[in-house]
This record gives C-alpha cells, structure tokens and sequence, in this order.
C-alpha cells in the first residue's frame, strides 16, 4: 500500500507551488528534443503540431515511465490501463510504493537513461522544491483548472485530491458528525489516525482538521493537539496506524484519514463491513497532489499525451471513480460532462474547504515538532 510512504510529510500535499531506483544503464538511447515531432520543446499540444501530431509521437515512442502510482491509490490501476488501451502505449509502472521525495530520486539517478520517469505524481512540498526539473506544459483543458491549482508557466497543476474525514464501522460506531463527538464514550479505544502528524501527511491534515473541528484555525492548530490530548485522555485515542488489514479485522474502527482513502476501503470490504466515511462539520481540510513532467522525459511526447489523457473529462472521471476528487469537478459539473452518480456519492462536505499555505504548513509543522509527543506522546 502507498498510504503511508505516500502520505509522508516529504510528500505532504498542500495547495502552495500554492536507495532508491538502481542505476542501471541504458537499455536504448532516451529520446531527444528532435524526438516526437519536437515533443520535448512543446509548452502544448499546438507547439506539437496539433493533439493528432501529438499522439502520432507518442505512439511512435511507444512507451510511457511512471512511477509511485500503486493501482488501488484513486484508480490508478484502471487509469493506466485506460490510457494503454486507448493509445496503444505501454505504460512502465516503476515502485508503486514509493514515495513523492523517491520520485525525485529516480529522476536523478536515472537521468539520460531510457528507465528514467517520464512524468511526477508529487505532493505539493516536495513539487515546490523541485521545479527546476519540470518541463512547462499546458494542456488542452488548461483554462478550465482554477487559476490558484496551477502555476501560471504549466510546470505544475494540481490533479486529484480530496478532503479529511473520519471513516468508520458502522456496525460498531454511531455515526460521528463533528470532531467532538469522538470524545463521547461509545468511541472509547477506537479512534485511529493515519501515522505520526510530525511525520506522516495525513495524519497531519488530520491535526488540523481537528483544530478546525475544536475552534482552531489554520494559523494555529493548537486547539488540534489539544483535542487528541483530551482523546488520550478519554482512553478514545488507538496508538495504531490503521492498515486495510486492521479496518477489515475490526482493530482500527474509527479512522481519520483522507477521504477517498476511506470510500476505497468501504468499496473493498462491501459485503464484510459497513464502512463509511464522513467529513466533520466546518472542519473541511483539502489538498491535491501535483501532476509534471519531467524535462528529461525519456518519451517527451507520452509524457504530455499522459497529462493531456489526466486531465480529460475521461481522466478526470476515472479519478472520481475511485473517490478522489479531480481539479476540474466543478467546471465539468458546470458542464455536465461529469459522473454524476460518482460525484454524488462523494462524501458531503458542509463549509469552506481550507487548504494550508507553505507558511501556515511550516507554522504548524514546527507546532507539531515541539509538542505532539508531550501531549499526546
């Protein structure tokens, strides 16, 4: 699974921008600027020569690196298969379990060589420290990503994300509506967060949905270490990174994790456990991970044939269907190209979706440091 390596604070994913991976050599010479029609210098599919031209080069190339994607993390199994199929391109998926910061590592490692990724599925930190390996590329859909999940130049676009939530076995919890209800007895020895918020992503944003849950705020998440002390207290706190494992077992019945996470595992165990999710009242906490390609893409063209497939209402469809929530819902509800029944089984979310800034991120990164272990240990 690629909850936790995937959710690491290395990998957090917050709206700023808003070993690993042997060296081995070369299997076949990488492709080139003067590769694909130019694939390698193209800022859109026009600088390609048109979306035809486009996928007449990447299918030449014939071939597509990707890496960290595991195949039950927000569809990406049935993604990659969808683009193989429609294309006829092999799609190479490298360490599924790895991480933001691994990709990058990769890329590195495997410079000039044909192994090397061709496009990045980052969280928000790790992208902003690494831009100067992307290669700026607008796609087709461009105008319709709000102008706050991109970076104005195309090196990076938000892609896919979703809110915190609180996921549960309804056979064994009533069903919680805001953060404080965890404190009540019936959650007694049940409540479980997604890591350590001083090292794990989710974990963190489930401090700061507790924070907002208890009156805090994103400026200061006080109030959410406070709130999972008064857990520990109240003998609700389970010191127990969930897995699926636990979930199924009924070791982990509570857990606060993001929320297409969650609606994955109530999918799975349909039929074993009544398992559902819910966002807590005005303690809506967002982010989205990052999609960009690497400048020394071996397969430029597949590589931007891949973010023109991504952001696709196809691609963005195939995202909600396994509960995340793509960057382009709204425009695409707006224009009912949209899977209305998958959009409507997203969990409802009451209030203003918060996403942290890199300041408010560090802020309470720091927090987080120099106080969780003495409050919650």
């Amino acid at each position: 699974m690629r909850q936790l390596p995937r959710a690491g604070l290395a990998g957090l994913a917050i709206l700023t921008l808003a070993g690993v991976a042997a060296c081995s050599p070369p299997t076949k010479e990488p492709a080139t600027s003067s590769t694909g029609g130019g694939a390698a210098a193209a800022t859109s599919a026009k600088d390609a020569g048109g979306m035809d031209a486009l996928v007449a080069a990447a299918k030449k190339e014939g071939e597509l690196n990707v890496i960290a994607l595991p195949p039950d993390w927000a569809n990406y199994g049935e993604i990659i298969k969808a683009f193989g199929d429609k294309y006829g391109i092999k799609v190479n998926s490298a360490q599924p379990d790895a991480s933001s910061a691994d990709e990058i590592t990769a890329a590195k490692n495997l410079k000039g060589q044909s192994k090397a990724p061709d496009v990045f599925d980052l969280g928000g930190a790790v992208a902003s420290a690494n831009t100067a390996m992307f290669a700026p590329y607008k796609v087709s859909t461009w105008d319709t990503v709000p102008d706050k999940l991109k970076d104005a130049n195309g090196l990076w676009t938000n892609d896919y994300g979703g809110y915190m939530s609180i996921g549960y076995d309804a056979t064994k919890v009533p069903a919680p509506t805001t953060i404080e209800d965890l404190l009540k007895p019936a959650y007694k020895g049940k409540v479980a967060l997604n890591g350590d918020p001083t090292k794990a992503g989710a974990a963190f944003s489930g401090v700061v949905m507790a924070a907002l849950g208890a009156g805090g705020s994103a400026d200061d998440i006080s109030k959410g270490v406070e709130f999972f002390g008064k857990l520990k207290a109240a003998g609700n706190f389970l010191p127990v990174d969930p897995t699926p494992a636990t979930i199924e077992s009924g070791q982990t019945p509570v857990v606060i994790d993001w929320d297409y996470l969650n609606v994955a595992q109530g999918a799975k165990l349909k039929g074993k456990l009544d398992w559902k999710t819910v966002v807590p009242k005005n303690a809506v906490v967002g982010s989205y991970y990052v999609q960009a390609i690497n400048k020394e893409a071996p397969h430029p063209a597949a590589a931007r044939l891949w973010q023109e497939f991504l952001y696709s209402d196809d691609g963005q469809n195939l995202w909600l269907k396994g509960g995340a929530r793509p960057v382009r819902a709204d425009a695409m509800n707006q224009a009912g190209t949209i899977d209305k029944a998958a959009f409507a089984a997203l969990p409802k979310a009451e209030g203003e979706p918060v996403f942290l800034t890199e300041d408010q991120s560090t802020k309470a990164k720091d927090y987080l440091t120099a106080n969780w272990a003495k409050t919650v240990g």
